[in-house]
């Protein structure tokens, strides 16, 4: 039965792609307005009122998501070496140099790419450019002007993991090797200890564990990205409409949009990365309408116009040479384990909390 509907799917993937995928960004999108889930706020939460509620609710959405991927790896449904995140080559300079950048250029611009498409979704016409500018560089960054500058430089801060006994750069792939456990009992091992552990400190906090809001946030965002990643294993097929093993991410898929929207009539059918952004769009903006939230506003004045602006191209910039974002990275990436998923994490965490301390001096 399952096959047949696969079959089905992998022949019908754009249709399923684009409405599973609006579908997905809808709800992601909602839940961002409804719960203020944002990465960027949770550090700033923790610097300035002592407040971990947002922090432990990001590391849910991890765990939740890291659990979801192990039950898609044990039933069969996927092989998640497919995706981008599990190539043997660790490109360290790269997570952590973007993960700098990105943290910081998130600070400067008030959100990452996700608060920023809510911002959106609710009438801020700042965040629409800021969205752009995003989408922008990270197409420069990609394969335009900086692009060169970004090759040279993770070729130079590369490590090739398959070298040193490892096929693929998953935790539990470079317990298996260093160890000598079956990667069954491997994967397991590392599930527990990071999900697991996650997950105990999250729920050990009575603040967290009595705010509904932040473990919905949680909960639902991780869920959100094991969805992704059902729906786009669900139409892989590497000879078919969908090529790709993929799940909710945006820098990339901000450039994605712009490029879709403007080559609208060389190809009419949208693929992940933009029917989840843009449905983040819509939900935000739906949810705004339904909480009575929905305002115009823009730039305050000419420092936040730079700042703003400034924070945009640094997070176009260190998204694409991290490959990915606050959810990109540190939630769908880190989900598979990815050992450059867990850099960047951290890699963000550190350039955010050092954007709060250059924010502070210089207001």
């Amino acid at each position: 039965m399952i096959d047949a509907w696969k079959e089905v799917a992998v022949e019908n993937a754009a249709m399923y792609i684009g409405v599973g995928g609006l579908l997905i960004g809808l709800v992601f999108g909602a839940i961002l307005v409804r719960t203020n889930f944002c990465t960027m706020g949770s550090l700033s939460d923790i610097a300035n009122f002592g407040d971990w509620r947002r922090f432990r609710s990001w590391l849910t959405a991890i765990a939740v998501a890291m659990i979801g991927v192990f039950w898609i790896e044990r039933t069969g449904f996927a092989d998640m070496t497919a995706s981008l995140y599990l190539s043997p080559r660790l490109m360290w300079g790269g997570h952590i140099a973007g993960g700098l950048v990105f943290g910081i250029g998130m600070v400067l611009a008030g959100g990452c790419v996700s608060k920023n498409l809510a911002r959106a979704g609710g009438g801020d016409i700042r965040s629409l450019i800021v969205l752009w500018l995003i989408g922008g560089t990270a197409y420069m960054t990609i394969g335009g002007l900086f692009a060169e500058s970004r090759v040279a430089f993770i070729d130079a801060t590369s490590t090739d993991l398959s070298a040193l006994g490892a096929q693929d750069q998953a935790l539990d792939t470079i317990l298996a090797s260093a160890t000598g456990l079956s990667a069954s009992m491997a994967q397991l091992i590392t599930v527990v200890v990071l999900a697991g552990g996650m997950l105990v400190y999250a729920f050990s906090d009575k603040g967290f564990r009595s705010s509904p809001t932040h473990v919905i946030a949680g909960i639902g965002i991780g869920l959100l990205v094991v969805a992704g990643w059902v729906l786009t294993a669900f139409t892989f097929d590497e000879f078919a409409d969908n090529p790709t093993l993929a799940s909710l991410s945006y820098v990339r898929p901000a450039g994605d949009s712009i490029d879709y929207f403007m080559r609208y009539t060389a190809d009419k059918i949208p693929g992940f990365a933009v029917t989840t952004t843009v449905g983040a769009l819509f939900g935000a903006f739906f949810m705004s309408l339904a909480l009575g939230k929905f305002h115009l506003a823009t730039f305050s004045n000419p420092q936040d116009t730079i700042l703003n602006l400034v924070g945009a191209g640094m997070m176009g910039v260190g998204g694409v040479t991290a490959l990915g974002c606050t959810v990109g990275q540190a939630v769908t990436g880190f989900s598979t384990l990815a050992l450059g998923s867990l850099i960047t994490f951290l890699a963000i965490i550190v350039g955010g909390l050092i954007g709060l301390k250059a924010m502070e001096r210089f207001i």
